[in-house]
């Protein structure tokens, strides 16, 4: 049995509570979330998430993404999950807050305020460890392959990578910020 994670729930009148993971997927709780988006160029680092992921297990995602714990900031938490998942740091750039909600099956949701963050690499320098159990594969897509491989196999994405890409069509909301 592994320990429960608290993470920072949103109430109705905006304040932050703290609610277990599992529980605020169960109930379709608004939660906060971050989103890293790691590019070179016009390339966007993309993941392969590991197949024993408690959902969307081996569909595609952005660069990586999470939860913040409870009492973490966003800043701190993005940074953490890119060691956790590809076992690199990077200095990040924040970018806006975006809302949305998804079925991401077996009965669980997501409805998450998710902060952006992404980052501009060299991708021959940037030394790629993923970890197993949270990251199958990775690669380095263009926008135009990514958005056509989406519109071709959508069932092979995350149902929140799909929305961001459906927000920001190529991935230009680095530019919106």
């Amino acid at each position: 049995m592994t320990d429960s994670i608290y993470i920072p729930a949103i109430a109705g009148d905006g304040s932050l509570y703290p609610i277990e993971k599992m529980q605020a997927h169960l109930d379709g709780q608004l939660h906060l979330a971050v989103s890293v988006f790691v590019f070179d160029g016009d390339l966007l680092l993309i993941q392969k998430r590991a197949s024993t992921k408690y959902h969307c297990a081996g569909l595609w995602a952005n660069t990586c993404c999470t939860h913040p714990h409870w009492d973490e900031t966003v800043e701190d938490c993005a940074e953490r999950r890119l060691t956790e998942e590809l076992g690199f740091t990077l200095p990040l750039i924040r970018h806006q807050t975006v809302e949305y909600a998804a079925d991401v099956g077996q009965g669980l949701k997501e409805h998450e305020r998710v902060t952006l963050f992404s980052a501009q690499v060299d991708s021959h320098t940037l030394q790629i460890a993923p970890v197993e159990g949270e990251v199958e594969e990775t690669r380095w897509i263009g926008p135009r392959e990514l958005m056509r491989e989406v519109r071709q196999r959508p069932q092979d994405f995350t149902p929140w990578f799909r929305i961001y890409l459906q927000r920001f069509p190529g991935l230009s909301f680095a530019e919106a910020a």
